[in-house]
C-alpha cells in the first residue's frame, strides 16, 4: 500500500462485534477498521467467526454487542442499523458469496438490474444502466456479454457479474467470500488484477480466503480470527506463509510431502462411459486407477466433475461403458453394492451428502455400516457399541464436538468433514473416491484430510482426487487428468506438468496449445 493508501480515512469499522449462540461465542469483542483504497484479507479457521462477523456486516444477523460504522459518501462514520441488508447495500456494502446468487435463466444484465427498479415504474432502466455498466467495465476491467443468459457463461464471468451488481450499486465496501474456489489459476490472477485496480480508484475489500499465496500476494493487510476472537492484525508485508498458518491454528503446521510411491496393477477402471445429459455429461471417459497411486481430476466447476463422482458412487446408470473394480463388473451396480465391493465416497457436498444433519455425531459415523453386526443385531440397533466407536473415533480424528450425541448439524465445516474422513477411511477401503475434499477448509484441517489420503496411498489402496484446487492436486497427486465439458484427458504423471499448463487445459486449451 502507498503511503497516502496508508493515511487514507476509514470506509468501515467494527468495535467490540460480539455474538453468542447459546453457549458458543461465535465473534468475541471483535473489532476491525478498513480503510478506502485498501485490501484486507480475513482469515481464520473453520469455525473461527468470519462468516458470522461477515454476516453481522451484511445484516443477516444482529450483533449481541457492539456496532458496526460505515463512512457514507465522505460524510463521516455512522452507525449502521442493524440486521438489515438493505440498510447495508444503501451505505454502499456489497457481498459476493462463495456460491453465487444469480438467476440462470436471465440474462447479465437482468441480474445485475435485479432489486434496483421500482416495481411501478412504467418504463425500464435498461439503456441508462447498459451506458452505466459499460463505463464501469471499462474502467474495471470486469467485461461480460451483458445481453448473454447466466446459464451460457462461465464461472469467473459469473463471478464478475456478482462484482458488477455491487458495484453498480455504488459500492464502496466490497466484501468477497473465498473469491477463487471456483476459478482457473488464469482467473485467478485477472480477478486480483481487479481488485487491485478497484481499490485503487478506492473502494475498500474484504476477502475471506483460505489460500495463503493469495493472501500474501494480493493484500495490503491481514487479520487473523481464532476462536471468535481477532488474534492478530498486520501488514501483509510483516507476514509469510508459515506465520499466517500458526496464527489461525495457534500452533506450528506439519506440511504434508507426497514421496514417490510405486504403483500396482490397475485397481478402478471406467471403459467409454457416457452418462447424464445436459453441461454436465460425461462422453465416452476412458480412467484407471492403479493401486497404490492418486489419481488427480483436474476441472473448473461444472464440466463434468459431479456426474464423473456420481457414476463412480453407483449413483447415476450409465448410457454406455463399462465399470470394472479388483477385476469385478460393476456396470449396473447401485451405490450399495458399489461400498460393499470396497469403494469408499468423500462427497463434493459434505452438508448436502455428507451427513444426516439431524442426527448425532455417533449415527453419522455409523450410516453406512448400519447393516454391520457391530452396529445392529436382530434388527435393532446397538448404540451403546455405535457411541463406544464413535468416541474413538472422534479422538482418533480430533473431531471438535460437545459429546458423540450432538446434532452433526451443529459442528462446523471442518469437523463434519472429520465426520466423514472417519466414516470413510476406517472401514479400510479398495478405492477412495474423494470430491473436493479440502474445499473450504483453513489450513489445519486441510493438511489432516491430505495425511489422510496419502496414509490411504501408502497401504494400498487407489484414491481418485477430484479437486479444483491445483496447488492440491499438484501436491498429492502421482498422475493428473483434466475434465472439460464432460471429457477426460488421458493422465499425465504430475512432475511433467505445471499450474500454467493445467489451467489452460482446464479452460478448454489443448495440450499442444498449453504448452
Amino acid at each position: 500500500m502507498t503511503g497516502s493508501a496508508r493515511d487514507a480515512k476509514v470506509v468501515l469499522r467494527l468495535e467490540g462485534i460480539t455474538k453468542r449462540f447459546g453457549a458458543l461465542t461465535a465473534n468475541g469483542e471483535v473489532s476491525l477498521d478498513l480503510k478506502q483504497g485498501e485490501i484486507l484479507a480475513l482469515l481464520g479457521e473453520n469455525g473461527a467467526g468470519k462468516t458470522t462477523l461477515m454476516n453481522i456486516l451484511f445484516g443477516h444477523y444482529v450483533a449481541d454487542e457492539g456496532r458496526v460504522l460505515v463512512d457514507r459518501n465522505g460524510g463521516g462514520l455512522l452507525e449502521l442499523e442493524p440486521g438489515s441488508p438493505h440498510a447495508a447495500l444503501e451505505a454502499g456494502i456489497g457481498m459476493v458469496h462463495q456460491h453465487f446468487a444469480l438467476a440462470e435463466n436471465l440474462s447479465a444484465l437482468d441480474n445485475i438490474l435485479l432489486g434496483t427498479e421500482k416495481l411501478a415504474a412504467l418504463t425500464s432502466a435498461h439503456a441508462p444502466a447498459r451506458r452505466k455498466l459499460e463505463a464501469l467495465m471499462a474502467h474495471s476491467g470486469l467485461n461480460v456479454p451483458l445481453d448473454a443468459r447466466i446459464s451460457r457463461l462461465s464461472v469467473g464471468e459469473k463471478q464478475r457479474v456478482e462484482i458488477l451488481k455491487a458495484l453498480y450499486r455504488d459500492a464502496r465496501v466490497l466484501v468477497l467470500d473465498e473469491p477463487t474456489a471456483v476459478l482457473t489459476p488464469q482467473e485467478s490472477e485477472t480477478l486480483f488484477r481487479t481488485l487491485k485496480t478497484l481499490a485503487e480508484g478506492g473502494l475498500g475489500i474484504i476477502f475471506i480466503s483460505h489460500k495463503l499465496a493469495e493472501v500474501m500476494a494480493s493484500s495490503h493487510r491481514v487479520a487473523v480470527l481464532r476462536g471468535g476472537c481477532k488474534v492478530a492484525d498486520l501488514s501483509t508485508a510483516e507476514c509469510s506463509q508459515r506465520k499466517l498458518a500458526e496464527l489461525m491454528v495457534g500452533h506450528e503446521i506439519v506440511e504434508t510431502i507426497r514421496t514417490t510411491g510405486t504403483p500396482g496393477g490397475s485397481l478402478f477402471v471406467l471403459k467409454g462411459v457416457s452418462a447424464g445429459e445436459g453441461r454436465d455429461a460425461l462422453h465416452d471417459v476412458d480412467l484407471d486407477l492403479k493401486s497404490g497411486e492418486i489419481l488427480g481430476i483436474a476441472g473448473v466447476s461444472g464440466n463434468g466433475q459431479t456426474m464423473l463422482a456420481r457414476v463412480i458412487s453407483g449413483l447415476e446408470p450409465l448410457s454406455a461403458g463399462t465399470v470394472m473394480l479388483d477385476g469385478r463388473s460393476l456396470t449396473h451396480a447401485s451405490a450399495r453394492k458399489m461400498i460393499d465391493s470396497g469403494l469408499a465416497r468423500i462427497p463434493e457436498d459434505r452438508h448436502h451428502d455428507g451427513i444426516v444433519g439431524a442426527m448425532s455425531v455417533s449415527e453419522n459415523l455409523a450410516i453406512e455400516a448400519i447393516r454391520k453386526p457391530e452396529n445392529q443385531r436382530f434388527g435393532l440397533l446397538r448404540f451403546s457399541a455405535m457411541r463406544e466407536r464413535a468416541r474413538k473415533l472422534i479422538e482418533a480424528y480430533d473431531i471438535r464436538c460437545q459429546s458423540e450425541d450432538s446434532p452433526a448439524r451443529l459442528l462446523s465445516g471442518g469437523n463434519i468433514q472429520k465426520i466423514v474422513l472417519a466414516r470413510t477411511l476406517e472401514t479400510v477401503p479398495k478405492v477412495v473416491l474423494a470430491a473436493q475434499p479440502s474445499r473450504g477448509l483453513d489450513v489445519g484441517a486441510t493438511s489432516e484430510v491430505h495425511r489422510r489420503l496419502l496414509a490411504a496411498r501408502s497401504r494400498g489402496a487407489g484414491v481418485i482426487l477430484i479437486s479444483e484446487d491445483l496447488d492440491e492436486l499438484m501436491r498429492l497427486s502421482d498422475r493428473i487428468a483434466v475434465i472439460h465439458r464432460g471429457r477426460l484427458s488421458a493422465a499425465e504423471p504430475a512432475e511433467t506438468l505445471d499450474r500454467s499448463a493445467l489451467g489452460l487445459r482446464m479452460a478448454g486449451h489443448s495440450g499442444e496449445e498449453a504448452a
